[in-house]
């Protein structure tokens, strides 16, 4: 097959083993080749305005700019970028997150090669790839209520283990509020604890404890 005629990738991982890996995997295809490869978002980004790939496959975790900036920045390039986000994270909010930014799939990195081949080729083409599971979680976040912003700072603090009169104080608001605060996301969350907030928030992704 031509060069010109495969499908150019760009990867970014800041796993050397992962990147090193998947550029063998993909070389050896007759119809792909990888133009370049990157250890963080911002070298991604550099080599994506450089290459200009048919398609991007990024990590969400790296250094200097993460995979949804990354995305979002590329978009700002090419708003018709096709990119694959493949990670090890699967929680509702940081697959929301990825859709939103541009995503065109979304991918664990424990997906048979087969699948990520196929993935690759059905982007190329222009189709969404995510699998069931992952589609299922999606809905799952979209049904029900999201956080506020306030309601999110209030959570980061509480996972610092700080007293409402330390988040109240931070955020300039009165202990009551935080209270009010609180109430709001233990009903969204459908919780009745701080634990249990916290344990609920943290499978979501909203939060890192």
């Amino acid at each position: 097959m031509p060069h010109s005629k495969k499908i150019r990738l760009l990867i970014a991982d800041d796993h050397v083993t992962v990147l090193e890996g998947l550029t063998a995997i993909i070389n050896r295809q007759p119809d792909m080749t990888v133009v370049g490869d990157a250890a963080d978002g911002l070298a991604a980004l550099s080599l994506w305005a450089k290459h200009r790939p048919d398609v991007a496959l990024l990590d969400l975790r790296m250094p200097e700019l993460d995979g949804v900036g990354t995305m979002e920045e590329i978009r700002k390039l090419d708003p018709s970028a096709r990119v694959i986000v493949l990670t090890t994270f699967d929680t509702d909010h940081e697959i929301t997150r990825a859709i939103k930014a541009g995503a065109r799939a979304y991918l664990l990195k424990d997906t048979p090669r087969e699948e990520l081949l196929d993935c690759i080729r059905r982007v190329h083409r222009g189709e969404m790839c995510i699998p069931a599971p992952l589609v299922a979680k999606l809905a799952a976040n979209v049904s029900s209520e999201s956080l506020t912003g306030r309601e999110l700072n209030v959570l980061e603090l509480l996972a610092r283990g700080w007293s409402n009169k330390e988040i109240g104080a931070n955020l300039c608001i009165s202990e009551t509020t935080v209270k009010s605060h609180l109430r709001s996301v233990f009903g969204k969350l459908n919780v009745l604890s701080r634990t249990e907030a916290l344990t609920v928030a943290s499978k979501r992704g909203l939060i890192r404890l």
